[in-house]
């Protein structure tokens, strides 16, 4: 684990601690940001502390040839009560995310710097929202980092009403054609829907082909 300086730079991602831990410091500039996610690493961090940046081993991801859909789901997602739509409010898809509780979790890594940094990036054309819509209201959504060689890194969702942020995923996965969906670190919800760990090793092997 090493602390960064004005270089943007990063540490080879197999000397992170056991825990995933990479470097700490740094800023959240486009440069570094883009560098981090294209060399498999990402920031995660509370109000309040310093920037800390990740790359853990194993890695949580989704072949979106392994999506599983429930039966329930399908039926949820055959009734067209909403819509979907790409890239129409990244703002509001990402503060409401900031805002969602979470299980084991105080607070939010979606601080306000993160927030504007991460709009940066889309403004940019390098971070993509998904947004469910239940007439004019937004009840659901996720948004990440479209990586130009096939791989896109889910950084959270929400949903204020039921199902609303798995149909964002799964109406999103279905009408893509990424190779690997990073979800980071593991979590049962995921994992329901094919989600499934591979080694760092394997993953960067994913970013660099």
């Amino acid at each position: 684990m090493q602390y960064l300086t004005q270089d943007i730079i990063f540490p080879n991602p197999n000397e992170a601690t056991e825990d995933g831990l990479l470097a700490i410091g740094g800023d959240l500039s486009v440069e570094r940001l883009l560098l981090a996610y294209n060399g498999g690493v990402f920031p995660w961090f509370s109000e309040g502390d310093p920037i800390l940046w990740w790359s853990p081993d194993p890695r949580f991801v989704l072949f979106p040839e392994k999506l599983k859909v429930s039966k329930s789901m399908k039926q949820v997602l055959r009734n067209k009560d909403y819509t979907v739509t790409v890239n129409k409010n990244f703002r509001a898809v990402i503060t409401e995310c900031s805002k969602a509780k979470r299980d084991g979790q105080p607070g939010t890594w979606i601080t306000n710097d993160m927030i504007e940094a991460y709009i940066k990036l889309h403004d940019l054309g390098y971070a993509k929202s998904v947004e469910v819509w239940l007439e004019d209201e937004l009840i659901g959504g996720l948004y990440g980092i479209d990586l130009s060689n096939g791989v896109f890194c889910g950084e959270s969702m929400f949903a204020k009403k039921t199902n609303a942020s798995k149909i964002a995923f799964i109406t999103f996965i279905q009408n893509t054609d990424y190779k690997l969906i990073d979800c980071q670190v593991y979590t049962n919800h995921l994992e329901s829907l094919g989600a499934e760990e591979i080694s760092r090793d394997i993953f960067l092997q994913f970013l660099t082909t």
